[in-house]
């Protein structure tokens, strides 16, 4: 199984991510990491890395489900063509798709969320309050074959726990 997860940064995503990560025994392929090491390998920044990175994080989940393993990629998935190429792989590859969007209903949480972390990744700079709410305004409408596909929409406004039960459940059903 291929599982995409999408939102805004600091929405909850990479924590729900690594936890059910764990609870399935999924691969957790995730963006940010791969374009900070892109970066880091001397990659000018004003060229399309997020874009690479994406394709980079294709490449790895493609080969994780040859392997037999179930994968979850962690990123933004803001737009149609991002979303059309985990559609793309999972058809290539006779595989189920779920997506699992998450939201955070309380501007304020998400902004204490997004200030308070840290994720250890040298070459990505840190995201500022302005750049996520830039984020939203690209963030579009689910169309074409990703609004086809099975999907979840969790706030984590809500408790943890709440969301990884009804992701599970999602994704079991």
């Amino acid at each position: 199984m291929l599982i995409a997860m999408a939102g805004l940064p600091a929405a909850g995503k990479s924590t729900l991510a690594d936890i059910l990560g764990a609870r399935l025994s999924a691969s957790v392929v995730s963006v940010d990491p791969i374009e900070s090491a892109i970066l880091e390998a001397g990659i000018d920044s004003d060229q399309p890395t997020g874009l690479a990175a994406y394709l980079v994080a294709e490449t790895i989940a493609g080969l994780v489900l040859e392997s037999g393993h179930d994968v979850i990629v962690d990123a933004v998935n803001g737009v149609d063509p991002a979303r059309e190429q985990w559609v793309g792989l999972a058809k290539s590859r006779g595989e189920t798709l779920r997506f699992i969007e998450v939201i955070c209903s309380d501007p304020e949480v998400h902004r204490e969320r997004l200030e308070a972390r840290g994720r250890r990744l040298p070459h990505l700079n840190e995201l500022s309050w302005h750049a996520v709410e830039q984020s939203l305004d690209e963030y579009l409408p689910w169309a074409g074959a990703s609004a086809a596909v099975p999907r979840i929409t969790l706030d984590s406004a809500r408790p943890l726990g709440v969301n990884v039960d009804a992701a599970l459940a999602f994704i079991t059903t």
